[in-house]
């Protein structure tokens, strides 16, 4: 299926590794030209330069930190200046680290807004006059299924309470954006297996004294009824649809990719 990508230009943010990455590779497949950033440069220069060798597509790189408001400035810049425009932001940054809530200071949860929800504030912010002097685009957040299920993983205050904030915003933003041709959905990633997955597992199994692949053993054959964890680059199918011409008609809707994971029909 053709979903119209073909010369969209994506900013990808966070799109050295994992998710991120597996994402920006998606929209070049489709044709689309895409900007990815990270805090590492030799990351982000063999990310994108991977990205580009596999497509074929145009692919710009920076360096930036998200959870800054110069790196998000950054980032934005780099897309205007080399492609002129932006269609599709795809919002995302590193997750919050792991955490009971007797375990984290002020200064934890601090960090944690300003990655998680002020790079998706700020990045919205920065795209929103070039979607609207297009005449439209599109929003996707990367957020999570804690966003529906928030006790799944108690070690996860800080995504689970931030994350949440972000989804909120994603909902009110694409009833007051809709009048502007800009539509505004979230992704809710499940156990797709990545680098964040795995530090999340260790995590989990030090608490229980147990291995990382107990954890995902249970997870496997008690938790998720597609008895697997995902594919980074099945999660990325379902962002780059939802961002897509194809799902045109599709605004202020949150999509689980988790497997059948969350129980709850809504």
């Amino acid at each position: 299926m053709d979903l119209g990508l073909r010369d969209k230009v994506t900013i990808v943010a966070a799109s050295s590794k994992g998710l991120g990455r597996a994402v920006a590779e998606e929209f070049a497949r489709e044709g689309a030209r895409v900007v990815m950033c990270s805090r590492d440069e030799a990351a982000i220069r063999a990310a994108a330069e991977g990205v580009q060798r596999k497509t074929g597509a145009e692919v710009q790189w920076t360096v930036a930190d998200v959870g800054t408001a110069e790196g998000c400035q950054k980032l934005v810049k780099t897309a205007v200046d080399k492609f002129g425009t932006i269609d599709i932001l795809v919002s995302n940054a590193g997750g919050p680290p792991p955490g009971r809530f007797d375990d984290l200071d002020d200064a934890a949860w601090q960090k944690a807004v300003g990655i998680t929800l002020f790079s998706a504030v700020r990045l919205t912010r920065l795209v929103l006059p070039h979607m609207r002097k297009a005449g439209g685009g599109s929003i996707v957040y990367m957020t999570s299924t804690t966003v529906r299920q928030p006790t799944q993983y108690l070690n996860l205050i800080l995504s689970n309470a931030i994350r949440a904030a972000v989804q909120g915003m994603a909902k009110t933003l694409s009833s007051d954006l809709a009048k502007d041709g800009v539509r505004v959905n979230c992704v809710q990633p499940g156990r797709i297996f990545t680098e964040r997955i795995e530090q999340l597992d260790s995590d989990t199994a030090k608490r229980q004294n147990t291995t990382p692949d107990a954890i995902r053993a249970h997870y496997e054959k008690n938790v998720i009824p597609m008895g697997r964890y995902g594919k980074p680059e099945e999660f990325a199918a379902a962002v780059v649809f939802l961002a897509s011409p194809k799902a045109s008609y599709i605004t202020g809707t949150s999509l689980q990719v988790d497997g059948g994971m969350l129980m709850s029909m809504f």
